[in-house]
């Protein structure tokens, strides 16, 4: 008969416990629910650096699917509580959505499964700023037959607002600073 596993008495300890017992099972890259949850933590303060924010980060990473979310949901207050707000938000999916350079359908809407696959990504009606220092920022709004709306090349620019109209079909960035919702 196998020996029971000796879990410190620690919060790694006490979250790799829980996650034996309920049979949660993590990324094979980690060797206990625990690596896996320092490695979120140490990810969090880094993750918006690509044009999300840290809970879009966090929900779209694929980090919370299966057993993910359950591990992080114990696992968070346990070994990082300053990020619980951002796991709330990542699981409630009430949080701000950033948009880096791509081309983007406008819809309030997320892109059904078959259009992720196809590489679709939406972006809500609304109004966004990128800030920060940009040069020949090119930014464009379609409609939805591909003609141009408005569009501007900003040779060099600290900051820009763009509104994006719920009838337009396409937004498009290159060499911006992320778009940020505008509240």
């Amino acid at each position: 008969m196998p020996a029971e596993p000796a879990y410190p008495d620690t919060p790694e300890g006490d979250l790799d416990k829980l996650a034996d017992e309920k049979g949660w099972v993590v990324d094979d890259l980690y060797p206990a629910a625990s690596d896996f949850v320092a490695d979120i933590c140490e990810s969090l303060p880094v993750s918006a650096v690509d044009g999300a924010s840290r809970p879009q980060w966090l929900a779209e990473s694929g980090n919370m699917d299966d057993d993910g979310k359950a591990v992080l949901q114990a696992g968070i207050p346990k070994l990082c509580p300053k990020w619980e707000p951002v796991l709330k938000q990542a699981v409630s999916g009430r949080y701000d959505r950033w948009f880096g350079d791509g081309t983007y359908v406008v819809s309030s809407k997320a892109p059904t499964a078959a259009e992720a696959e196809e590489g679709v990504e939406t972006i809500p009606p609304g109004t966004y700023r990128a800030k920060g220092r940009m040069q020949d920022c090119y930014w464009e709004r379609t409609s939805k037959g591909g003609d141009i709306i408005a569009n501007n090349l900003a040779t060099s620019a600290q900051s820009i607002t763009v509104t994006i109209a719920a009838s337009d079909g396409q937004f498009t960035s290159e060499r911006c600073a992320v778009w940020k919702p505008v509240h």
